[in-house]
């Protein structure tokens, strides 16, 4: 058996699962049918925060609580959950620890692509069991949706507006009647209680493939927000970055946090097209430019700097990363980013060497 320090990445119940044990051995309230935590348990380890017995549970959002209390509330309800939010904003983050503190399972997982069939949302076959013995239950394979449904449990669909429309609304008998028909067979799964379904979709995919309005009624929408502040910001990136680093054995130190924050001015600014002091107003790039990006940006800047150069990471280590994540156009990207350069990062106290940094990488 493969041993867990081998693993690159834990399923949000495993590598947490201290912190949800911890929760359970506490929590008193009342669970809904099949839930390993109460709703107020499940809030608490994705929010953080300290138990009374003095054990820290980590939080795994960062931003305004009643977000999450709302996503927690609906999935104890028959409503299914839609997380929508701009690219990086943590959808599907949520989504799996939601999965892991109220099922005690986030691999129930349907990824939504182009090529997202319905066999992958409903059940497909196993055709050597259907040439030997003919349709039957052992020949069907069954969908992590159809397995949630039999097991009580909670079923993740990850960007469900860019599953195709036809496939999109073979949910909706699932979401509606509970129960998923085989018509094959004369037969159907019927939902145990516990069973919901949390999709994410983002803002950007609107118009992509747009979910029917009869497929809308059947979730509830929360919208997760970016950082609303740039110290928010800061500290989630701070947060995934240290995690990260340790779960990829990083040597390097870890980053200075005016290193983090020069990263997340840039992009903020960016984003909203206006400096943070909101006297000089700037181009936007066709970029996202989100939270998630920026902690990519710095770990990459990570392994550069425990790498290649001595383990402090500078300017000089994230301005390829900062650069590729922000010109997406290499033509007007490039004009948007260079402008920026010359107008506010060269004329900034203590930024001379991100300025000399990043023209180099576009020289």
């Amino acid at each position: 058996m493969t041993a867990i320090s081998t693993i690159l990445r834990q399923h949000a119940e495993t590598q947490y699962a201290e912190e949800l044990a911890a929760l359970a051995a506490v929590d008193t309230r009342q669970r809904p049918p099949r839930w390993k935590l109460s709703p107020w348990a499940v809030s608490k380890y994705l929010l953080g925060g300290t138990l009374d017995n003095g054990v820290e549970i980590s939080a795994k959002y960062i931003g305004n609580a009643r977000v999450i209390e709302i996503a927690v509330a609906t999935l104890a309800t028959d409503r299914a959950l839609l997380l929508l939010g701009v690219p990086g904003t943590a959808k599907s983050w949520v989504s799996e620890h939601l999965a892991a503190a109220i099922s005690g399972d986030s691999t129930m997982i349907v990824q939504g692509t182009a090529g997202t069939s319905e066999e992958a949302v409903r059940f497909g076959w196993n055709y050597a069991q259907l040439l030997a013995k003919g349709p039957s239950m052992e020949a069907v394979v069954p969908s992590p949706i159809m397995r949630a449904m039999r097991d009580g449990k909670i079923a993740r669909v990850e960007e469900l507006t860019r599953i195709p429309s036809e496939v999109q609304d073979s949910l909706i008998t699932i979401l509606s009647e509970k129960m998923l028909p085989i018509a094959e067979l004369d037969d159907e799964v019927l939902a145990q209680k516990g069973f919901n379904i949390i999709a994410t979709a983002n803002d950007r995919d609107r118009g992509v493939n747009e979910l029917s309005s009869a497929l809308k009624r059947r979730f509830n929408t929360v919208v997760l927000p970016p950082p609303a502040t740039a110290d928010e910001e800061v500290r989630i990136v701070e947060t995934r970055v240290a995690s990260l680093g340790r779960a990829l054995e990083l040597p390097g130190e870890v980053p200075a946090l005016e290193e983090i924050r020069r990263v997340v001015t840039v992009f903020r600014e960016l984003r909203a097209g206006v400096t943070t002091d909101g006297k000089r107003k700037i181009k936007a790039p066709s970029a996202s430019m989100s939270t998630a990006e920026a902690i990519s940006v710095i770990t990459n800047g990570m392994s550069l700097a425990a790498h290649f150069g001595d383990g402090t990471m500078r300017g000089a280590d994230v301005a390829a990363g900062m650069i590729g994540a922000i010109i997406k156009d290499p033509v007007q990207d490039r004009v948007v980013m260079l402008e920026y350069l010359e107008t506010v990062v060269k004329e900034r106290e203590g930024w001379k060497d991100l300025y000399r940094a990043c023209r180099d990488v576009m020289n």
